[in-house]
């Protein structure tokens, strides 16, 4: 037999003999700490030796290392991490020497403790003050992160105790269950050694490097806002001003609050009225223009501000940005929203119609003083909310009724289901944005839930300010993958290397080219810098209407085959009906599935809403910019609640979701009036607010339409009767929903063809 065979059936044999092994593990109390060390001891005595590496050699060694600590081969670990950075630092420069750095002291004040009989305590925090003495201020505070569990010890007690309770559960346990159970362990041991002693010397460190003082500001009517100011010390220049301006007030958060200070700005962070010290009432969105504006002329006259102030951050720290620049405050020289937010606009309704997904979130910010963790991250109390609702038919209006808890601020909003002067008070609208002058930065991504609003504020801006100094960067993120620059999988899409960057980075080098006289920052080389899907570049444009330099204008014929009906690049000759009944009453099933979760999809369920596909494409083209079009249809009620989504069929029968559309029939026109539709007349209904995108399809691609109505948990229902949707009840659908989509109906899809200049 050839001997390249012969080893490869070897390795085959290894790894099935590895994976197969079952390891037994004894039924202990989980609360005799005593008893489950000696029982994860002896776990680990038994794995270590099977474990090698028949997957990602990356993996391996972060569960080999684990493994070597607890098994007290101390040496034996730091020499693996050791190898762990080698292979990082082509990625990550700058901090690959730091990586699991938490484990590296870990261990070696196991060592050393050995050594010298001095107490862990003494040996770890003479190790801690050793390294960060010798850390910059950029790789102290990074690094200083490592040392604090993220979600606290109580979390990972309870996580490992599950793991526990699940393992012995059984009469024994694979390989792979047996070192996540080992590394759950080991987490709780790690940071219940090392998380008491670091954050007083994390504290300490902060001390010797900033100045961190917490202010309160008096509003001229009466308000107060409570901030946080970090400085450098030993800097007596005064500075131009980092603020962030947010709802989010953490009283633990001090990487946002000091961050500024590493880049060489002081950082401000400034709170909503009402939250943090400020005794007023949390009301979210309605002050904090005006109170923002305010603020920034207070941190212009201080004597560490040079009188320059830039704002920055994401979605509800990027909605305060704008509401702030509608008063053009002279102190205010540019702003950095990342997937800014805009009430009424995206949220809590997406073009007229209320969700749910920000149901929860009132009382996320306005419970206490900071934030309610506890009830904010209860996912089945809001999906059993929205399924409840949903199945008991009753109007919108009473949703917080089947919750149980009353939702003001929810009631408030659902007195304004027009983009009415309410909402338009609370951001720059129209002729405002022509007195925005400052250079602003853009940052949002294909997948944010909020990347309407963004690029709403974009465009209004050019519109209404065609000489506006407005920047874009867009790429493959979701609403907070934006606001860090990317994560290598997106909802199961490998996104392209190319596309990770540092936001936060982008953000300072642009406030040193604006606020300092630096240079601007390499990825802005047009107004308009997008990275493109399954190209792994970057390409750059002077305008979103630039990107393509063609237009797909696809008709929904009602040509079938099979669960398809042909979109097609030419006008039907004949005038033709579709068909289309939704019964609104019906609680059994849902309609219009667009949410992009994954990306990439295998299989879609063909009974859920008409499907429209192309021919396969003859060369590869490029989806670049927003897909829009025109409906015409004739429906047996007064209105409907629309949902279009535009996938890329590949060539290997996957479907990738490029954008989606949701909106409302009756204000497809003009968002603050709401026109309702004729029953028995043909309407033509316009649509354009749906997401933008960037990607390469390849030749033999195909596009797929996907038009459905809106019935589903996840928002109102529209039964059509032409009343207030919020109050209308299952007792309205009288009968079914009953649609003929026209087949001029048509969709316009923008692409890049051809070569580029």
């Amino acid at each position: 037999m050839n001997r390249k065979i012969c080893i490869a059936l070897l390795w085959l044999l290894v790894a099935h003999y590895c994976n197969a092994q079952q390891f037994y593990l004894p039924k202990s109390d989980p609360t005799d700490s005593a008893a489950v060390t000696n029982q994860i001891s002896l776990l680990t005595s038994e794995v270590l030796p099977s474990y090698s590496n028949h997957g990602d050699q990356k993996d391996y060694l972060q569960n080999l290392f684990r493994l070597q600590i607890i098994a007290k081969k101390y040496t034996d670990a730091l020499a693996t991490i050791s190898l762990l950075r080698d292979m990082s630092k082509a990625d990550d420069p700058r901090y690959a020497d730091l990586q699991y750095i938490q484990h590296q002291l870990f261990a070696q004040a196991k060592i050393r403790q050995a050594a010298s009989g001095e107490s862990f305590d003494l040996v770890f925090s003479n190790l801690f003050r050793n390294l960060f003495t010798h850390l910059d201020n950029k790789r102290s505070l990074h690094s200083s992160t490592a040392f604090l569990s993220a979600n606290g010890i109580d979390d990972l007690k309870t996580s490992f105790r599950r793991s526990l309770a699940a393992a012995q559960q059984k009469d024994s346990i694979g390989i792979n269950e047996a070192i996540d159970l080992c590394s759950d362990y080991y987490q709780c041991q790690l940071y219940q050694n090392i998380e008491s002693i670091a954050t007083p010397l994390i504290k300490e460190d902060d001390n010797r490097r900033y100045i961190i003082e917490q202010v309160l500001v008096k509003t001229k009517d009466g308000a107060h806002i409570s901030a946080v100011v970090a400085r450098q010390r030993g800097v007596t220049t005064p500075l131009p001003v980092a603020l962030m301006y947010t709802i989010y007030a953490d009283s633990t958060d001090r990487i946002r609050i000091i961050e500024p200070a590493t880049y060489g700005y002081v950082g401000v962070m400034a709170y909503t009225r009402g939250k943090a010290l400020s005794p007023d009432e949390i009301v979210p969105y309605e002050d904090d223009g005006k109170d923002a504006n305010e603020f920034i002329t207070w941190v212009s006259r201080q004597s560490w501000c040079n009188g320059k102030v830039g704002m920055y951050s994401g979605s509800y720290n990027g909605f305060t940005q704008w509401a702030a620049a509608k008063y053009a405050n002279p102190a205010l020289k540019t702003i950095v929203p990342y997937v800014a937010a805009i009430p009424g606009f995206g949220l809590p309704m997406e073009n007229n119609v209320f969700i749910n997904a920000n149901y929860g979130w009132v009382f996320f910010v306005t419970d206490n003083k900071y934030l309610d963790d506890k009830v904010y991250s209860d996912p089945d109390r809001w999906q059993k909310l929205n399924e409840n609702w949903y199945a008991s038919g009753r109007p919108y209006r009473k949703i917080d009724s089947i919750d149980g808890t009353p939702n003001p601020l929810l009631q408030r909003w659902l007195k304004h289901p027009d983009y009415d002067k309410y909402w338009q008070d609370q951001v720059p609208y129209k002729n405002d944005f022509a007195r925005i002058n400052i250079p602003v930065l853009t940052i949002t991504g294909y997948y944010d839930d909020g990347q309407i609003s963004a690029l709403r504020y974009l465009t209004e801006h050019l519109k209404y300010n065609p000489k506006a100094n407005h920047y874009l960067i867009i790429g493959p993120y979701d609403h907070f993958g934006a606001q860090r620059g990317g994560v290598p999988i997106l909802r199961d899409y490998p996104v392209d290397p190319v596309a990770l960057i540092s936001t936060m980075d982008i953000t300072f080098q642009w406030f040193d080219y604006i606020l300092k006289g630096g240079k601007k920052p390499a990825i802005l080389q047009d107004k308009i810098n997008y990275e493109v899907m399954g190209a792994n570049v970057w390409r750059h444009a002077p305008s979103l209407g630039k990107m393509a330099n063609k237009t797909l204008k696809l008709y929904l014929t009602n040509i079938k085959s099979d669960s398809t009906y042909k979109l097609s690049a030419q006008r039907p000759v004949k005038p033709g009906m579709l068909t289309q009944e939704i019964n609104l009453a019906d609680r059994k099933t849902y309609n219009n599935d667009y949410y992009p979760y994954p990306i990439i999809k295998k299989q879609l369920d063909h009974s859920d809403g008409l499907f429209f596909i192309s021919e396969p494409l003859g060369n590869a083209v490029s989806v670049e910019g927003i897909f829009s079009g025109e409906l015409k249809a004739t429906i047996n009620k007064k209105d409907m609640d629309i949902g279009i989504v535009l996938y890329e069929v590949m060539p290997n029968g996957e479907y990738f979701q490029l954008s989606y559309f949701l909106g409302r029939a009756s204000y497809a026109r003009d968002m603050s009036v709401r026109k309702l539709l004729h029953p028995g007349v043909m309407e033509t209904i316009p649509f354009s607010r749906a997401r933008l995108v960037s990607r390469q399809l390849s030749k033999g691609s195909r596009l797929l339409v996907v038009l459905n109505i809106n019935k589903n948990s996840n928002a109102q229902v529209n039964y059509g009767t032409g009343k207030d949707v919020s109050d209308e009840t299952i007792d309205d659908a009288k009968g079914s929903l009953k649609i003929q989509w026209s087949n001029r109906s048509f969709i316009n899809v923008p692409v890049y063809e051809g070569m580029r200049p």
